[in-house]
């Protein structure tokens, strides 16, 4: 076990954790390429969050005209065990209007046991999508911590509140 320390915390580094190096070569094969303002995503993440134990590399739509939803899929990514399919779905409100896809890279804090994402994650979304646009923010359900960082196109302006619901199979039913 090495020590690393970040932010002037010392942490254990293990082989159950992604270093900022592994995941930024992962989201650049998942996205095709680093921009300036997706490493620069990564970075706060880490600085905020340390090292992820998980990701997940995925898909969505969404659209919104004051009350949106929002529909993905992707893999739960751990150093340890093989990767399993992801879906989500859910419900929003706020001052939001228009819609995206996105392909959406989120970095997994503080799980457990796998099956521990199925579950409801309550968050605060703000989008700005004009053709294109970078975002980033964080969903948290008890001790688990979520990160998505999201890049897509469309037409898509907004602040809004709700949360996804990460399931292990596919439902149109946001709730």
């Amino acid at each position: 076990i090495a020590f690393l320390s970040m932010g002037g915390t010392v942490r254990a580094a293990d082989d159950t954790t992604y270093s900022q190096n592994e995941i930024l070569a992962k989201a650049e094969g998942f996205f095709g390429s680093t921009t300036k303002g997706l490493a620069e995503g990564i970075g706060k993440v880490f600085k905020d969050q340390g090292q992820p134990v998980g990701y997940i590399a995925g898909e969505e739509f969404g659209g919104a005209f004051v009350v949106g939803l929002r529909y993905g899929r992707g893999k739960l990514n751990r150093k340890l065990g093989k990767p399993q399919q992801v879906y989500w779905q859910g419900p929003s409100v706020g001052f939001d209007f228009g819609g995206n896809v996105s392909k959406v890279f989120t970095l997994v804090y503080k799980l457990d046991r796998p099956q521990d994402i199925y579950r409801r994650f309550p968050g605060v979304d703000g989008s700005l999508y004009v053709v294109a646009g970078v975002s980033l923010n964080y969903q948290q359900a008890g001790k688990t911590i979520l990160a998505p960082i999201r890049t897509g196109a469309g037409l898509r302006a907004g602040i809004n509140v709700g949360y996804l619901h990460y399931n292990s199979e596919h439902s149109w039913v946001p709730f």
